[in-house]
């Protein structure tokens, strides 16, 4: 579901974005061309604003919340993976972030980069382009490879595919 909170309202590109039924968005969350947010998930912008990137998703279950001040920001082709709690952070384009990883507020991830399954990025921690990011707390173990950095790009690719095919095709029973 989709919620306005006072002024502040959920922006998109039209039609062009895909909420799943169980999942709820709240406040001023701007939803980029092709993004995608999958069940049971939860984008609470009753602070400060959620930014979700073209082509970009946030899969089950996840929880995207901010405080005054420390916006959310996934930029461009961003594949957030399933339970992943994320607080006023930013996070660069074409990056993966595996599930369970949880990352506070202030945090940058740079552009290109994975974050490992669990992760904890703690609070103001940032990470240059094309780190692959793992553990708690989290630190760089090496250089993203270009071919990892194909793969996340077909990631967000097919999560545009299964947008565009739930918004068409999945009917309540």
């Amino acid at each position: 579901m989709l919620y306005n909170l006072g002024k502040s309202s959920i922006q998109t590109d039209g039609d062009h974005f895909y909420v799943a039924p169980t999942a709820t968005v709240v406040g001023k969350v701007i939803l980029g061309k092709d993004s995608s947010i999958w069940f049971n998930s939860v984008l609470r912008a009753d602070n400060d604003v959620i930014t979700i990137g073209e082509r970009s998703n946030v899969q089950d279950g996840s929880v995207f919340h901010v405080d005054p001040g420390m916006p959310l920001v996934l930029e461009k082709e961003v594949t957030v993976g399933h339970s992943v709690t994320a607080h006023g952070c930013y996070i660069g384009e074409r990056s993966l972030v595996g599930m369970g990883a949880t990352i506070l507020n202030e945090a940058v991830i740079g552009k290109y980069c994975i974050v490992g399954a669990q992760a904890l990025i703690t609070e103001g921690k940032e990470f240059p382009d094309r780190s692959l990011i793992i553990g708690s707390p989290a630190r760089r173990i090496r250089e993203v490879t270009d071919k990892e950095i194909e793969s996340i790009k077909e990631n967000a690719e097919h999560y545009v595919q299964r947008g565009i095919f739930y918004r068409k095709e999945l009917k309540s029973l």
